[in-house]
Parts: C-alpha cells; sequence; structure tokens
C-alpha cells in the first residue's frame, strides 16, 4: 500500500476515483490499452455482486446459459438500427488460423443477435415461451476514452434475453427487472438509484422502449447504472422467431433483454468513498470485519493473540479476516483496511483483553465518534447489528446527499446554472430539439424520465410549450 496521501474528492475527484481503485487493488491497468485487469479485491465484489443479482433472476423464474463470444457479422446487420447503434464500438476478427475469415466475425459487443437466432430454432410453439434465460459474459466495445470499471473496452457482466408470447408479457418482464436492479442497488449496495425510462434519443439501439436505474455519485454526476429494454418485435421480425399460437396461426415473439455490468463497481465507489478511501456496503464487501490486535511486547503478544483467534472463530458466519502480520504497525493496517473500505474494524489490545471486551471501529464513522467497545460473549449477535446498522446508515446518507443535491429551476437559466454542481428534476415537452439544444448549451443530457410522475401538466423547462412528463437532467460519466 502507498503512503502518499490519496488526492481529496474535493480537490480531484477523478483523480481520486483512479487512486483509490489502484491503491486498494480494486483493478490495475492492463498493457491492452483501453482494458483492465480485476484483482481479487475487487472480483470478490464482483463475486457478491453476482450472487445478489443470480438469486433474484433465478426467483423470477430466469436460468443461466452461455453464448458464443464471436458473432457473424452478417447478424448485427439484421437489425438495422441495432448496427448503426454500435457499429463505431465493434471490434472485429478478419483472419483466423492463419488465414482471412469468409465472414468476419464480431467480437459480441452485446447478445441480441445471435441470441434471437438461436431462439428462432428452439422456438416453435406457444408451450416454449416464455424462455426466460441470463448470461454471465465479458463483452468487446472499441471505446475511445476509457476509465477503470466505468468505461473499459472490456467488461464483465449479465445480460438477460427473454421473449414472450404477448407485448403483455414482455413489457410485464421489462420492468420486472427494472424493479429486480432497483431493489437490488437499493438493499445490497446501498445506493439509492431512481428507475425510469430513456429518452428516444438515450434509448438502446434497437430497442422500442429502454429503461434504467440512475445513480448520482459523490461529484453529483449521474450513472446509468442498469438497464432494461423493450424490444417489441425488432429483432424477432429480424430473427424470425416465430411460434404456433393456440389457433395454430404463426406469431412472432416479443423479445426483452435486461443488464448490469461491473460499472456497478464504480456506482459503489463513488457513491460511498470519502477522502480516506472506499466504503463498503456490508452485504456486498469482499471483508465485512477484520480483525487486528495490538500488542508491543511478545508478553502481550501471548495474551492478546488467543483473543484474537477466539475472536475470529465467533465471527465466521461472516467474511472476516485476521490481521496477524508482523512486519507492519497497528496504525499501518488502520489506514490500509480503511483504504480498502472495510465496515467494521475489531481492535484487541491487552487492556481490551483484561476486560473481556474488544473495540468496534465503524467505517462510515471514521475516529472517535465510530468507535464503541463490545463485550466478547456474544460478539457475533452484536457485530451483525453494528453491520445492519452501517447499511442502513449509508443508505440515509447517499439519500440525503442525492436529494440535497437535486433541484427544480424555474426557467433554463436556473437550470444552466443547476446542472453545474446537480441534477435537475424538471417538466420537458420530450422534442428531440429541445433535449439535444440542452446537451449543447450544458454538456447534460436526460437520466431518465422516472417512473413516479406528479401528474399533470406543465411547462417544457427550453421551449416552454405543454409537457406532460418530468425528466432528471444532468451531467454524467
Amino acid at each position: 500500500m502507498s503512503t502518499e496521501k490519496l488526492p481529496t474528492r474535493s480537490e480531484n475527484f477523478s483523480e481520486w476515483y483512479n487512486q483509490v481503485i489502484l491503491r486498494a487493488e480494486m483493478a490495475d491497468y492492463s498493457p491492452v490499452r483501453g482494458t483492465m485487469v480485476v484483482r481479487p479485491y475487487g472480483w470478490t465484489l464482483w463475486e457478491n455482486i453476482k450472487d445478489a443479482l443470480d438469486r433474484r433472476f433465478k426467483e423470477t423464474g430466469h436460468v443461466n446459459a452461455a453464448f458464443p463470444l464471436f458473432i457473424p457479422m452478417s447478424f448485427l446487420e439484421k437489425e438495422k438500427e441495432h448496427v448503426e447503434g454500435f457499429s463505431p464500438e465493434l471490434a472485429v476478427v478478419t483472419i483466423g488460423g492463419g488465414e482471412k475469415l469468409e465472414e468476419p466475425l464480431v467480437v459480441r459487443p452485446t447478445s441480441e443477435t445471435i441470441i434471437g437466432y438461436m431462439y428462432s430454432k428452439w422456438i416453435k410453439s406457444y408451450r416454449d415461451l416464455p424462455v426466460l434465460i441470463n448470461q454471465w459474459a465479458n463483452v468487446v466495445r472499441w471505446e475511445m476514452r476509457t476509465r477503470l470499471f466505468l468505461r473499459t473496452m472490456e467488461f464483465y457482466w449479465q445480460e438477460g434475453h427473454t421473449a414472450h408470447a404477448t407485448e403483455a408479457e414482455a413489457r410485464e418482464e421489462t420492468l420486472r427487472m427494472l424493479d429486480v436492479y432497483t431493489d437490488f442497488a437499493i438493499n445490497e449496495a446501498a445506493v439509492p438509484v431512481i428507475p425510469g425510462r430513456k429518452s428516444e434519443t438515450e434509448k438502446f439501439a434497437g430497442a422500442v422502449e429502454s429503461y434504467t436505474i440512475e445513480a448520482m455519485m459523490g461529484d453529483t454526476r449521474a450513472l446509468q447504472s442498469g438497464t432494461s429494454h423493450f424490444l417489441g418485435q425488432n429483432f424477432a421480425k429480424a430473427f424470425d422467431i416465430q411460434y404456433l399460437d393456440t389457433s395454430n396461426t404463426l406469431q412472432y415473439c416479443w423479445t426483452t433483454s435486461w443488464g448490469l455490468s461491473t460499472r456497478f463497481i464504480g456506482a459503489i465507489i463513488m457513491t460511498h468513498g470519502d477522502d480516506q478511501g472506499l466504503v463498503m456496503p456490508p452485504r456486498l464487501a469482499p471483508l465485512q470485519v477484520v480483525i487486528v490486535p495490538i500488542y508491543r511486547s511478545d508478553e502481550e503478544r501471548a495474551k492478546v493473540m488467543p483473543v484474537a483467534d477466539q475472536v475470529f472463530q465467533a465471527l465466521k458466519g461472516f467474511r472476516v479476516k485476521l490481521d496477524d502480520r508482523t512486519e507492519v504497525t497497528p496504525g499501518f493496517k488502520f489506514n490500509d483496511w480503511e483504504l480498502r473500505g472495510v465496515p467494521l474494524r475489531i481492535e484487541i489490545g491487552p487492556r481490551d483483553v483484561e476486560k473481556g471486551v474488544v473495540t468496534a471501529a465503524r467505517r462510515d464513522i471514521p475516529g472517535k465518534a465510530g468507535k464503541t467497545a463490545l463485550p466478547i460473549e456474544g460478539l457475533a449477535a452484536q457485530v451483525d447489528e453494528l453491520l445492519k446498522t452501517i447499511q442502513s446508515a449509508l443508505l440515509e446518507r447517499a439519500t440525503a446527499f442525492r436529494d440535497a443535491h437535486i433541484s427544480e429551476p424555474a426557467d433554463y437559466d436556473g437550470l444552466k446554472e443547476a446542472v453545474k454542481d446537480g441534477w435537475v428534476y424538471v417538466w420537458w415537452c420530450g422534442s428531440k430539439e429541445c433535449e439535444a439544444k440542452i446537451k449543447e448549451d450544458t454538456r447534460a443530457t436526460t437520466r431518465c424520465i422516472p417512473m413516479n410522475q406528479p401528474g399533470g401538466t406543465g411547462r417544457c423547462i427550453h421551449c416552454g410549450g405543454e409537457a406532460h412528463e418530468k425528466v432528471y437532467i444532468a451531467r454524467a460519466y
């Protein structure tokens, strides 16, 4: 661990973000431009995210499968809007086995096309529906400006792809998965996302409607943190996904797709982190508890270490580590685990041993204010309660920060000022012209038209025309 101080978030949020990832050993830059190596600490966080989502997917009837990394170029060209949306980002293989390929292969940027092809083979009757499949995979998009976790050329994600007999079922699925993402973000990651619909301009290429969960980062920028798409019959018609209905009539399926990626790790870092480093939500933290024994002599060590081992055994129901390193000081260990964001630190010194207690230090409340003495007897139950308290406190804090940085300006000049340091929630007429002008003037984009609307009508913040929906607008990653 570097002993140099992190830059503060207020002086350079971007550099703070990069440095905290590198120093906490979440990820590192790879020799291939725009790609990253996810280190074990970062990958453990991703595994915990994966487990929390996978459980929810299976509870809603989905199953996992795996599809090829390579996609024939002709597949992407079948859905015009889709290929136009992705063409600047495609990585294309033209040589294989030392010979030029008859047809170029695209390294998957997303899998709607190849999964659509397979669904056309598997689906013949209404009895085969619905098909509810998810895959955990890596994808490649040739990004020019990259940033660890937030936007890399190769990243990891899950992508769900479903096929349904009716439009109503497919729309219901789209919104169900949006709810799953919202529940996961709020209750597992303590990230208070806002679910809503994307504008026509911002929607996924090839979708009829796109939905998103939008999160506010610690610098007030927005981050699109997960998406769910109603694809209508666009891909079904492109790939001939048809079924015989109950009256023996051939019908096209209705399909959806939805995904959440390692970008969400960036959301956790930027939502909860502070000037000391990461702050991990306990439900997803790679380590929930670290035990740091404190002693100055061999005699003190002989007293402290058996108790530290006893505490370690008592807390094995948690993701726990006993830091028994002898080559570094307790102070170094404190800073190291603070940097890594471990929610709870248990300190055990000779005086603690004498009193039959440990000192518990909360990561979300630095300094003495976050410390409390806990009896060793019944420690596991007390730790469990503390972790729940930390989880709730992180959500409350992030929600309060978000709400304090959302304003409802009365006019366009107010909007231009407000988006410099926050989000705005305003009436919008829905026109692409107003949306484009706002982006041109402010570098802010429409983030989502929230599911919860006030009702009634208002005046568009830009043109003053009649508006039926309110929208969140912000600068974004």
